[in-house]
This record gives C-alpha cells, structure tokens and sequence, in this order.
C-alpha cells in the first residue's frame, strides 16, 4: 500500500527550512551548554525538568515522558548526572518499585548557574529574529504540532 502524497514545492522548502534551523539551534545549544556548564543538551533537559517540579523530584517513567525520550535513554543520561553529582536516585515513598530522581544541591547550583546564558542563547536562537506577529504564530503553529502529535 503506498501513500502518493507528495509534498507541494512549497511544503518542502518550509520542511528544509525546519530541518536546517532545528539542527542549527541544537548544534549551537548543545556547543554552548558543552562550553558553558560541562553538560550535553539531553542532561540539561533532565535537570531542567526535575527544576520545573516544587521538590526538584520526579518519578524516572515522568521524567522519561517530560523529556521526551526512552526509559533506556533516560536511565543513561541520570547515571551520567548521578555520577556527576547533579542528581540522586530513590525509592518512591508511594510505590516501593517505583525509583525517584531528585536534583541534589550540586544540580539545584548548576542550574541556577547555566540558566541565564541558555536562556539568553534560546532566545538569540528562537525569539530575537522574529516579529511579535510572527513570534505568536510560530508558537501558534508550534503548539497546534505538539497536540497533534500527542
């Protein structure tokens, strides 16, 4: 069975032109974050999102959800961070098999250091070089993907 839609010329440069300036944003995030605070993009994101919580703790199948990625990939990127000194690992008090990450005071200091220069960098990136107009209907379209692809 085969599906013959073809994108229309102008569908494909809008694709191109995604793919190019998602990979150009996420090679230059990653180098700062690299550079900056001695993390890659993926433990930066779990950092953030354990950040985001009041008890800097999530459930691992959370985490796993909120950033978008697999138990597997997740469990690695927690043991680097573990290892690193930036996030723990516990029993959950609700459901003895499930395992909690939890940010230490080492990771709560790393975000707290390397937050202003990525945001600074994100908005260079993703914000500065857009109109208000143009701003609110990326972020529109953005949000219309996200519920699509839920």
């Amino acid at each position: 069975m085969t599906d013959d839609r073809w994108l229309t010329e102008s569908e494909l440069a809008a694709w191109k032109d995604f793919l190019t300036v998602t990979a150009t944003i996420h090679r230059r995030i990653e180098q700062q974050l690299k550079d900056e605070a001695g993390l890659t993009h993926p433990q930066y994101e779990v950092l953030t999102r354990l950040s985001d919580t009041p008890e800097g703790s999530l459930r691992m199948t959370e985490l796993a959800q909120a950033a978008v990625t697999s138990k597997s990939g997740l469990t690695y990127q927690v043991t680097q961070l573990e290892k690193a000194g930036l996030v723990g690992r516990r029993t959950s008090t609700h459901d003895e098999r499930g395992v909690v990450a939890y940010l230490t005071d080492k990771g709560w200091a790393k975000i707290r250091d390397t937050a202003p220069g990525h945001a600074a960098l994100v908005r260079a990136l993703f914000r500065d070089g857009l109109s208000e107009r143009e701003f609110t209907g990326m972020a529109t379209a953005i949000a219309a993907l996200h519920d699509h692809l839920r």
